[in-house]
């Protein structure tokens, strides 16, 4: 049996390719060990920052590719078609990282009623969510639309807990207004969400063509396109989430705000910028915000289910926001999944689509 899978060239994701590789028969699966049918898999933005900071998230370590590509991770379904666990059925849905491939083997360990890992060797040393498969045959929050959601979106709005955890901790460094750039992304869309329902004043940042689907959104008090920013007034702190990464726009707002500026946070890379860091700005010195880190200390502060059980309560309260403002479109095949891989590096995707994909014809 052969999975197919979709790689990119890691110094240019331009450069784009469907191999096959072999896979274990049943009876050879090693002890333990699952070959599991990746049904569907969600692709948004967020992918293409795993794939420009793949060395430094360790992400190309987790599905090999051929030397000088990389496999990106996406959230995604899948099913067990071939067991070697006794605690493990044929038949079973999966949720969680997947690479974008038709198959993928995972070794099985620490099996529990809700989940399991994948203990490969070669999969260590990343942060453990990575790692976790979530048991979901049944389950109705992962069945039809609502897994849908749950694999665009989910992983996404983890990120914009987290983000906005940080901020509440620090009391927003004594900002009461905060800005997002890339505003009609899924992250800051989550991230401002959150924002909004704990009373802080949110500006999105977003280009022209984006402006009535993120104040469509009805989170952000004010949207400014870039080539406006310097409208905003500057006589009050602010703190800025960076979801775009384009170092013109970061260093134009501190350039502006000067010393209100009281928090500059990185988070994602959705412009793609390839310029160098702008060297010393004004205000806050700009710094990049690593979940993993986050996780790990309120997991130690909350103790066991803590943050599952805040968060839980949050995408709650978020999720009945996704059926107006999120469409989302199914594709299947090899060349369907490099369309939407491209169109979504140029930045041609909707920001109201949501891509889900299947590399199975």
């Amino acid at each position: 049996m052969t999975s197919i899978d979709f790689v990119v060239a890691k110094n240019d994701l331009d450069q784009c390719k469907v191999v096959t590789t072999e896979l274990p028969g049943a009876d050879a699966l090693p002890t333990d060990a699952l070959l599991v049918k990746v049904d569907r898999f969600a692709f948004t933005a967020n992918n293409i920052t795993y794939a420009v900071m793949g060395d430094e998230l360790k992400h190309w370590q987790l599905f090999p590719a051929p030397s000088g590509f990389g496999n990106i991770p996406v959230w995604g379904f899948g099913e067990v078609i071939a067991s070697r666990h006794l605690n493990v059925a044929v038949g079973e849905r999966l949720f969680g990282y997947f690479p974008m491939a038709t198959h993928l083997v995972i070794e099985a360990a620490d099996v529990s009623k809700c989940g399991l890992r994948d203990g490969a060797a070669h999969r260590q040393g990343v942060a453990p969510v990575y790692n976790a498969y979530a048991r979901v045959s049944g389950d109705p929050a992962y069945a039809g639309r609502k897994g849908d959601y749950q694999a665009l979106l989910r992983p996404l709005f983890m990120l914009s807990f987290l983000v906005d955890d940080f901020l509440a901790e620090n009391d927003d460094f004594g900002a009461r207004t905060v800005l997002l750039s890339s505003a009609s992304s899924k992250t800051a869309f989550g991230l401002a969400h959150l924002l909004h329902t704990r009373g802080r004043k949110v500006i999105g940042l977003t280009s022209a063509g984006n402006v009535d689907f993120v104040s469509s959104l009805g989170c952000y008090d004010e949207v400014v396109t870039y080539d406006r920013i310097a409208s905003l007034p500057s006589d009050a702190p602010v703190a800025f989430v960076d979801m775009a990464g384009n170092s013109a726009l970061r260093a134009g707002l501190h350039q502006h705000f000067g010393d209100r500026m009281k928090c500059s946070v990185r988070v994602g890379l959705t412009h793609r910028a390839t310029e160098p860091d702008e060297g010393a700005l004004p205000g806050a010195k700009p710094r990049w915000f690593f979940a993993p880190d986050q996780i790990r200390k309120r997991a130690k502060e909350w103790g066991p289910g803590g943050i599952e059980q805040r968060f839980g309560a949050a995408w709650s309260g978020f999720a009945p926001l996704l059926e107006r403002s999120l469409t989302v479109v199914e594709s299947r095949g090899p060349d369907a999944v490099r369309q939407v891989f491209l169109d979504t590096l140029k930045g041609r995707i909707p920001p109201e689509q949501g891509h889900m994909l299947s590399l199975l014809g």
